[in-house]
Order: C-alpha cells, then sequence, then structure tokens
C-alpha cells in the first residue's frame, strides 16, 4: 500500500511558475502600458477595487473569468485579446495569485504574458497612478 502523494506545497509551486518567464515591476508595467506595449488586467475581486482604487486603463477582469475572456480563440473573449502575442500584464493585490494567473495564459498560448511584482499594492506604493471608486459608481 502507497502512502500520500508528496506535495510540493504553494511556495515552491510559485517558484516553478515564477521560473517560466520574467516578471515586471510596477514602473515597468507603467511604462509598457502608457506606450501600448502592455495590456494591463486586474484580477482583484470588487471588494479590493472599491477599498483601494483601480489602475486608471486597466481591465478588470475577475480571475474567474480571465482565461475565457483573453483566449483570442474563445467564443467570450474580449476586444483587445486580439491575438496571442499580446503582452498581458496581470495585476493581483499582491503579486501572488497573478503569478499563478500569467502561468495559465502561458498554458494558452499567451506566450508574452507576465505579472506584477507585488501587485496592486506595489503600484500603488511607487507613486503610479490610481483611481479610487466613489461609493456611488
Amino acid at each position: 500500500m502507497s502512502g500520500p502523494r508528496p506535495t510540493a506545497g504553494i511556495d515552491a509551486l510559485l517558484e516553478r511558475v515564477r521560473a517560466g518567464y520574467r516578471r515586471i515591476s510596477p514602473q515597468e508595467a507603467y511604462d509598457a502600458a502608457e506606450a501600448g506595449a502592455a495590456l494591463l488586467v486586474d484580477i482583484r475581486y470588487a471588494a479590493l477595487r472599491e477599498r483601494d482604487g483601480v489602475i486608471p486603463g486597466a481591465l478588470v477582469v475577475e480571475r474567474n473569468e480571465l482565461e475565457w475572456r483573453l483566449d483570442p480563440q474563445g467564443s467570450h473573449r474580449l476586444p483587445e485579446a486580439t491575438d496571442h502575442d499580446v503582452r498581458v500584464v496581470v495585476v493581483c493585490d499582491e503579486g501572488y495569485a497573478s503569478s499563478l494567473a500569467a502561468e495559465s495564459l502561458h498554458r494558452l498560448g499567451l506566450h508574452r504574458a507576465t505579472d506584477l511584482v507585488g501587485g496592486f499594492q506595489a503600484w500603488r506604493a511607487a507613486g503610479l497612478p490610481v483611481a479610487v471608486r466613489s461609493r456611488s459608481q
């Protein structure tokens, strides 16, 4: 009888996933988005966006819809998901869930997908633009 299968744990999984692509800094993401060379995609859930604000110009695609919205061949894709060469920068709150999301986009063929080191919190700490939503919006 065999025992339980050993598991790697989330830290090892993140390390393995992140080794497959180059993550980018908030300033690099800002510069690429401003130049039209990257599509920022905010996967944070609504309560975090309401609490902390949003990155102006970023697409909001909650995590559970990400693959369906960004697959260039998908029937539910966003207009911005034009082809597999789009440079997508996934943004979560602190830069953990976004790594797993970027890896999932790689499996869909979006070979330039990456994520933001430190997530939205690092973006805000770097003094980059944040739009605060009022409760009435």
